[in-house]
């Protein structure tokens, strides 16, 4: 794997000769994207307050999320480009182990935890589109490694089926918070 992994990132990497006007974009996306991600789930609880029980779990998942994606980087210690020398950090970031991706653990669990969700799907579709471009940005500026955003994407995995058998739970023993919101909007349709 760590060949191709060498080789992806060769690809989509900026290297050490990048075209300014891609570091400049990659940059800003990779610094900056993360907050529109934030921006979006505010929207989503302000606009939809039928929803805002569950973008607030969704919340607390994102957190959780980041607390785990941080733990396992550390405890993997995989070194980040710009510590192997195969690129300059085009952004400020520490050298702790990139494997794997918090950010991209934390977007994706929010995208793909709201388009579980219905009412929430349009937001999640858009979500989704932010964490792919912050993932390739991420990489382009020499901070990860292409591995590193698709084990963020699985991790988010992982998070958003715990969140889905969650869901399940507190359906199935009546717990009325999160689970009440489907009941009240219906399964496949709410106001926007």
């Amino acid at each position: 794997m760590e060949p191709l992994n060498l080789a992806l990132f060769e690809w989509i990497g900026a290297g050490h000769a990048p075209d300014p006007w891609a570091l400049w974009f990659a940059s800003a996306v990779a610094r900056h994207a993360a907050w529109l991600c934030v921006a979006l789930m505010g929207w989503a609880a302000w606009r939809r307050p039928t929803q805002r029980a569950y973008v607030m779990a969704i919340l607390v998942a994102a957190v959780l999320a980041a607390m785990l994606a941080h733990a396992l980087a550390d405890a993997i210690d995989m070194p980040r480009p710009f510590v192997l020398g195969l690129s300059p950090r085009y952004i400020a970031h520490g050298a702790r182990g990139s494997l794997p991706s918090a950010h991209a653990c934390v977007m994706f669990t929010v995208a793909l935890a709201f388009l579980m969700r219905p009412a929430l799907r349009d937001l999640g579709l858009a979500i989704t589109a932010i964490a792919v471009l912050t993932g390739w940005a991420r990489i382009y500026v020499g901070v990860h490694f292409p591995l590193d955003i698709i084990a963020g994407l699985a991790l988010a995995g992982v998070m958003t089926a715990a969140i889905w058998a969650l869901g399940r739970l507190a359906r199935r023993f009546g717990v009325p918070i999160v689970a009440r919101d489907d009941l009240q909007t219906g399964s496949s349709t709410s106001p926007r």
